[in-house]
């Protein structure tokens, strides 16, 4: 089995598309996944399933929720490993001068075809610190996520490619639970 880790984006946001944790964690029970485990309400699973590509589970878990839930929700799934090996490439987290509690990880559903730095750092803000490794962007947001104008959509709209962002705090947290599933 393999650990995998399932981030949906823009459940429980505002009032719109909700999605308890319990039924969320059944959804993915149904689908034959094992040692299904949540972090916090934000749309954040970890699970075990069979090896697979992570397009197709992507697809498996979009599929249902839009049977059960009546809408459609954006999924990125990651193994374990591509979470490790994400945190691992952070180039802004080894900086002790950096407040790791203004980190965050935008994870996108693919590599980008373009990243036009000139563009993204007209944006943004005195500070702040933006990276793309793979399909990862890194923020360095020291104003604040909520201040940035490097937000998710913003990403998603200039990047052309799906996308969902996480704190450091969160994403280290996932990582943590995707090692403790593996290991048990």
């Amino acid at each position: 089995m393999i650990t995998y880790v399932s981030l949906l984006r823009g459940i429980n946001v505002s009032g719109q598309k909700i999605i308890k944790m319990d039924a969320l964690k059944e959804l993915y029970e149904s689908l034959h996944f094992e040692c299904v485990r949540t972090y916090i309400q934000s749309g954040n699973i970890v699970f075990q399933f069979k090896k697979s590509k992570n397009k197709y589970l992507v697809e498996k878990i979009s599929s249902r929720m839009r049977i059960h839930f009546g809408f459609e929700v954006p999924v990125i799934v990651l193994e374990a490993d591509e979470l490790k090996d994400i945190i691992e490439r952070n180039p802004f987290k080894a900086d002790k001068i950096k407040d790791i509690s203004y980190l965050h990880v935008t994870f996108l559903a693919s590599e980008p075809e373009q990243f036009n730095y000139d563009l993204i750092n007209k944006v943004k803000s005195p500070g702040e610190e933006i990276s793309l490794i793979g399909s990862a962007v890194y923020l360095y947001c020291p104003n604040g996520y909520g201040r940035t104008k490097l937000t998710n959509t913003f990403l998603e709209n200039r990047l052309k490619v799906g996308a969902t962002t996480r704190n450091w705090k969160t994403t280290l947290e996932l990582l943590n639970i995707a090692q403790t599933n593996h290991s048990s």
